[in-house]
């Protein structure tokens, strides 16, 4: 649905698209115990339907950063936009424990309820409050209008070019971010959907405490994201590094320490409070990819960011796929700390590969076929 959700993010705009996404994953949420109940085959139904409504949500904010962020501060601007992503992460790991062990509704059923209704709420209130750009804000002040179109172009804010397919899938820039983007999500899910499985079966936490522990890593993206887009920013402002120096550098530094710290955790012993303290450092280091690969489309071709941001993330959801389907492969028989150890040298493995390939094909400048 990435790709599809580029093109209807052209027709229908960003906003109803996301809003609308979110709404559709929100009632699915709510509707899942119900589902669970009936058969599995209801449950699995809905689920895909949450995915495919989910598959569109990059492409639609990739249609609305350019022409609500200054160029120059993009790379801030993408990462405050994330950091959303690790707090959901945040609250949804420390409440999910806490609602399976105290909620109503039999436990975990209440999960599906609170998140479901708070999706709900939080739809109507972007629906109210959101608008593609400053040109069809009904509110926006003359001076603010005036604002935006001296620091981005009318062009840019309004235009909507038809779209070069053709270069877009004979850029080597654009593959190599696609690479980059498989390894970020292969690492990353690697942790976000297996990391509770690890502390249970490995360091011994119960669910309330697996809630609490399992978030505490994502604590340190939610924290050092805003700092990587600031320095990102800073590095390339006029007179200091190029935007693709800058890319690759923070590319290739914050996959080998994200890998390094990794295979670490393999072999740390039982020490809980020294396996979160290595995991914390991982995810941090993991994070770095928001102010590099995640702004890239945006350097790439600014018009067309939602369409590269379906194509690439086509090919990272395969990461995503793949990361808990190796884990489960891998760690099926038993769930031991060997076995755990070839889970995240697979992962180092990837990162690795996503590194050289970024700093060998990748680019931060604007393409020619973009203009």
């Amino acid at each position: 649905m990435q790709v599809p959700g580029g093109l209807a993010a052209d027709r229908f705009g960003g906003k109803w698209l996301y809003g609308g996404s979110i709404l559709l994953s929100s009632v699915v949420s709510l509707l899942t115990p119900a589902a669970a109940r009936i058969h599995i085959s209801v449950l699995i139904t809905l689920r895909v339907l949450s995915g495919l409504g989910e598959g569109v949500l990059q492409p639609a904010v990739y249609a609305m950063i350019p022409r609500w962020s200054v160029p120059k501060n993009r790379s801030f601007i993408v990462c405050v936009i994330s950091i959303g992503i690790d707090a959901g992460i945040i609250a949804g790991l420390v409440l999910t424990g806490v609602l399976c062990d105290y909620g109503f509704a039999g436990g975990w059923p209440s999960a599906f309820y609170v998140f479901g209704m708070f999706g709900c709420l939080w739809s109507v209130a972007w629906f109210f409050f959101c608008y593609n750009s400053p040109y069809t804000h009904p509110r926006i002040s003359k001076a603010e209008l005036e604002f935006w179109e001296r620091e981005i172009g009318s062009e840019d804010l309004t235009e909507h070019p038809p779209t070069p397919w053709r270069k877009i899938l004979t850029s080597v820039p654009v593959w190599a971010l696609a690479v980059a983007f498989f390894a970020n999500n292969w690492g990353f899910f690697t942790i976000i959907i297996c990391l509770p499985l690890y502390m249970y079966d490995v360091l011994g936490f119960n669910m309330t405490r697996n809630g609490l522990f399992s978030a505490l890593p994502f604590l340190s993206s939610f924290l050092a994201i805003p700092v990587y887009g600031m320095l990102v920013d800073w590095l390339r402002s006029p007179g200091r590094l190029s935007t693709t120096v800058v890319r690759k550098a923070v590319c290739v530094v914050g996959y080998i320490l994200s890998g390094s710290f990794l295979i670490v955790t393999g072999y740390i012993g039982c020490d809980r409070t020294l396996a979160e303290v290595i995991l914390f450092a991982a995810v941090a280091c993991m994070c770095s990819a928001v102010a590099c690969i995640h702004v890239n489309p945006l350097d790439l071709a600014p018009l067309h960011a939602r369409k590269i941001m379906g194509l690439v993330y086509t090919v990272a959801n395969l990461g995503t796929i793949g990361a808990p389907m190796a884990v489960g492969a891998l760690t099926y028989e038993r769930s031991t700390r060997e076995e755990w150890q070839k889970v995240f040298f697979l992962a180092s493995g990837i990162y690795v590969v996503g590194a050289i390939v970024f700093l060998i094909f990748g680019s931060g400048e604007r393409q020619s076929w973009a203009e």
